[in-house]
């Protein structure tokens, strides 16, 4: 039979190789969702790669074919979680923002992120409870967590210069502050409760908070 001009060899080896990826990126992503709650649940040392499998659309085989073994899987969950924080901080357009206003708007993003995803507040506590001895094995996480920084830095630069901020503080500083704030909300909601019978994550109250956060900041940063 004749092929006519249009007419063009089909090549259906395409299609399956690209389907293929897709349910490779699909499975990964499972497996590192359900990790993710396993690990924040359980600790590194409690979590159990059959549990994770048992959860998942696969076998332990295959979690160890895509990420090695539970070391290496911990270790990609923990770089994601951070990784996920990180997106969420460069989606403001700080450049456009008056330092303040830039400032104030950094900081509600962490406020929220994390009230949002009380497992990554977990898995850092699990971390830290072993002295951060895995995380120091990978070196991206230095990388990510820098971003973060140098995006602190270079609104404070542009504060400082303009006279809107004091000269005496260092972006890293800021970050801590933000962060402490922030962390203790979430991690330390029961005991506070228990404590004094409130709720540091009531709807009613998220308002307040945020903007205590911002007014904190600002309080802190303007020239006396």
């Amino acid at each position: 039979m004749t092929r006519t001009p249009e007419e063009k060899p089909m090549t259906p080896a395409v299609a399956p190789v690209a389907e293929r990826r897709r349910d490779a990126e699909r499975t990964r992503a499972e497996i590192l969702d359900v990790a993710t709650d396993e690990f924040a649940e359980r600790g590194y040392s409690g979590a159990r790669v059959d549990e994770i499998a048992a959860r998942t659309r696969t076998t332990k085989r295959m979690i160890y074919y895509y990420f090695g073994g539970k070391e290496q899987l911990y270790l990609a969950v923990l770089e994601r979680a951070y990784a996920q924080i990180r997106a969420a901080e460069r989606t403001v357009d700080v450049d456009h923002l008056d330092p303040v206003a830039a400032l104030r708007r950094l900081a509600e993003v962490t406020f929220d992120h994390h009230a949002a995803h009380p497992a990554f507040i977990k898995l850092v506590g699990v971390e830290n409870a072993q002295q951060a001895r895995h995380m120091t094995h990978v070196a991206r996480l230095v990388d990510l967590n820098s971003s973060a920084v140098d995006l602190l830095r270079g609104v404070l630069e542009r504060g400082q210069r303009d006279g809107t901020f004091r000269t005496d503080v260092d972006a890293l500083d800021v970050h801590m502050l933000i962060s402490s704030f922030c962390f203790f909300r979430v991690a330390n909601r029961h005991t506070f409760g228990a404590l004094f019978d409130r709720d540091l994550l009531d709807p009613a109250r998220r308002t307040h908070y945020r903007t205590m956060l911002g007014d904190l900041l600002t309080g802190y940063l303007k020239r006396s």
